[in-house]
């Protein structure tokens, strides 16, 4: 067993939680990501969502948050098996949330898809997460989801 920190740990958890997920998304933006990189952008997401569930104050939307990103980055990793696992925890935590999170659920699910090559279930997501999104009251929320949305591919059925 660890000794007790000399540091306070829930002000850490707080400071890493936000840190983790910024570190994240420099990474999910840098153009050119080495293997390394890869692997570091993996690293702090996982770190993020742990923190979070650490945290006293977590809650479902936090969790939803996290998951998210983490099938974000499996999906732009080209994991489909990840990216799913992630999406579905978000929905998970997302059913209860305001509209935009739910929205965002089923992109990461329609995400997921697309990198598996699953074209119906692509429609299906990206049609529930339109359909939600005309309850997100914010414009700029709908604004940021649909252009993410316009950024998932349906693959071509053969």
């Amino acid at each position: 067993m660890c000794a007790t920190p000399s540091f306070d740990s829930a002000a850490a958890h707080r400071y890493f939680a936000a840190d983790c997920f910024n570190r994240t998304w420099d990474l999910l933006e840098k153009p050119d990501r080495s293997e390394d990189d890869d692997l570091r952008m993996i690293a702090t997401a996982q770190a993020s969502l742990w923190h979070w569930i650490e945290r006293a104050d977590c809650t479902a939307q936090n969790l939803s948050i996290a998951y998210w990103q983490l099938a974000r980055v499996y999906a732009v990793l080209g994991d489909a098996g990840e990216a799913r696992r992630y999406g579905e925890a978000c929905m998970g935590r997302s059913g209860e949330s305001a509209p935009f999170y739910l929205a965002y659920a089923h992109e990461a699910l329609a995400r997921a898809a697309s990198v598996a090559g699953d074209a119906s279930t692509v429609e299906r997501h990206l049609a529930e997460a339109r359909t939600v999104a005309v309850r997100i009251a914010e414009s700029a929320e709908r604004e940021a989801l649909e252009k993410d949305l316009a950024t998932i591919a349906v693959p071509r059925s053969t």
